[in-house]
């Protein structure tokens, strides 16, 4: 019986991007969805997401740091009791990933 082996790589967050990576995702970004050929990917069925959990397998790395926020901001934050540096989190990655977006 062949044992298998597990290989994983780690891209890190400030490696950027090949040339001939970017003209790959130039040209798919410029392709209808239907012109993609999706033939070796089998399409799963609805169900088989049924059980997804976002986020299970990536936590981001969370780095502590000093933040001068306006007295009142912070009152906002804290008026929902426990928990308002991860809603503070929550508040800024949404208006991140929205820039990112744009």
């Amino acid at each position: 019986m062949k044992k298998s082996r597990i290989v994983s790589y780690t891209l890190e967050p400030e490696t950027p991007l090949t040339a001939k990576q970017k003209k790959e995702i130039k040209a798919l970004s410029q392709m209808k969805d239907s012109e993609i050929d999706l033939s070796d990917i089998p399409e799963m069925p609805a169900d088989a997401w049924k059980n997804a959990v976002r986020g299970r397998f990536y936590r981001p790395v969370k780095k502590a740091v000093s933040l001068r926020l306006d007295a009142d901001v912070i009152a906002w934050l804290k008026k929902d009791g426990e928990g308002y540096q991860t809603r503070a989190n929550r508040i800024l990655r949404e208006r991140m990933l929205g820039d990112k977006a744009s």
